[in-house]
């Protein structure tokens, strides 16, 4: 008597995420499914990747300035560590969520194996404003944050680095922290860290190089030169600032530049000594030839914002750059950069 086999129908893999789903941490399983059916992964495996090794949210009581008591929620996720340990960003920001760190923690290992570098992917983040914070506040949330989630990293097990509004100084914050703690010194616990305990030069200026490394490659394929080219830099903290001056210094025109505060309608006369002003010394932005930067005005006409450039590189939250095929880069009412349908030379 022949036996009938039953062909068990396999899952559907989404091209990409629905319009209405933006929650990052679903869009991370959604490019890793797709991936992982390209290279038939092992359905056990798939279920592994997919998953975060290790989710700790903690509460983070801080004493403000005005003497009340504030309860920050901050997190630490690490999502692999099959291939050493746990290396991620440290951000902090209001919009901060859960899922967006599960995601970034999971993009973190993908770019660790990518690069073949002996490390697993991790993320961290508390959701506070640091704009409205001071630095003796910020100090305190930092350290008890440290302590809240010394159990799970160390030099061998979880290395944070600088994100969103952290930096140097928030790292050298966690590495006394944790000295502090385990009863001596501990350097490698933290990357990011200033240069005088032990920090990497050119570090600060990795990420936004990074991407001047991508659109170079980008500009070879679409035959476009980057001397010359008009470039609009939405966010300019940590990597937004650094693109800016990495851009000026091959040529590049920079037509615009904004964050969440600000933005320069106008071209820039850049060079690599004028595009060095950052968001903690306001002084520095009367040097850049077109003035001080204005406000974004709270109703913005897409008609009267939009302005043409051949590369169009926003570095806020999360991002990447993209180039230009004569279209016109407008700000919406939000003051957001868009990218609008009608043509425009470059």
């Amino acid at each position: 008597m022949a036996t009938v086999v039953k062909t068990i129908p396999q899952p559907v893999v989404p091209r990409m995420a629905p319009r209405e789903d933006l929650n990052p941490f679903r869009i991370a399983q959604i490019q890793f499914d797709m991936a992982a059916e390209y290279l038939k992964l092992d359905p056990g495996l798939r279920q592994i990747l997919r998953t975060p090794k290790r989710v700790m949210e903690v509460s983070i009581p801080v004493k403000l300035d005005n003497g009340q008591v504030k309860v920050f929620t901050g997190f630490r996720v690490q999502h692999n560590v099959a291939r050493g340990p746990a290396k991620g960003g440290l951000r902090y920001h209001p919009n901060v969520t859960l899922d967006e760190v599960k995601a970034l923690a999971a993009w973190m290992t993908w770019k660790t194996a990518t690069v073949n570098l002996p490390y697993g992917g991790a993320k961290g983040g508390v959701v506070c404003d640091p704009k409205r914070m001071s630095k003796g506040e910020l100090e305190r949330m930092t350290r008890r944050y440290a302590t809240e989630i010394q159990p799970i990293i160390g030099p061998e097990v979880d290395i944070p680095a600088p994100d969103v509004y952290t930096d140097a100084q928030t790292m050298a914050w966690i590495m006394d922290t944790y000295a502090m703690t385990v009863g001596r010194a501990s350097p490698g616990v933290v990357t990011g860290k200033p240069v005088s305990i032990g920090g990497s030069e050119g570090r600060s200026d990795a990420t936004g190089r990074g991407c001047l490394y991508v659109v170079e490659e980008a500009c070879k394929v679409k035959k476009i030169s980057l001397r010359g080219a008009t470039v609009a830099i939405q966010g300019y903290g940590n990597v937004g600032s650094a693109v800016a001056r990495l851009f000026a210094e091959k040529k590049a025109k920079i037509v615009a530049i904004s964050d969440s505060t600000f933005w320069f309608p106008r071209r820039l006369k850049t060079s690599s000594r004028c595009t060095t002003p950052t968001k903690s010394r306001p002084r520095s932005w009367p040097r850049l030839p077109t003035g001080p930067p204005r406000r974004t005005p709270t109703k913005c006409s897409p008609a009267r914002a939009c302005l043409s450039c051949r590369i169009f590189s926003p570095t806020p939250v999360a991002s990447l750059s993209v180039i230009s095929s004569g279209r016109r880069i407008c700000r919406d009412s939000s003051g957001r950069f868009r990218k609008s349908t009608r043509s425009s030379s470059t």
